[in-house]
């Protein structure tokens, strides 16, 4: 959890019961449960209410669908071939390139 192993949750876990003293830690504890609590329904509603204004295209939306670094991750990773596109020769001595006159 936030990169913390059992010995750092241990560490301050002392340094807090000797801060706060074991009266006051069980309020703190309660606190704190509390606002995480409250964290994560805010989050959720937030999420209900992105998916509510984005429609149902978009109703299975996940916050990691919107992080940029995961959209190219996932199309680099993608299983499916990239379309090939046709190999052109090259042009051979005084012929003309093909010339769009829609394009310019």
């Amino acid at each position: 959890m936030f990169g913390m192993g059992w010995p750092e949750m241990f560490v301050i876990g002392v340094v807090a019961l000797l801060v706060f003293g074991p009266d006051k830690l069980p309020d703190l504890a309660r606190q704190a449960g509390r606002f995480v609590r409250t964290v994560k329904q805010m989050a959720e509603n937030a999420k209900e209410d992105l998916g509510r204004e984005l429609g149902h295209d978009f109703s299975g939306l996940e916050f990691r669908d919107l992080d940029p670094r995961e959209v190219v991750r996932r199309s680099l990773l993608d299983d499916e071939p990239a379309p090939k596109t046709p190999v052109q020769k090259p042009l051979g001595a005084g012929e003309k390139p093909p010339f769009d006159s829609e394009s310019t």
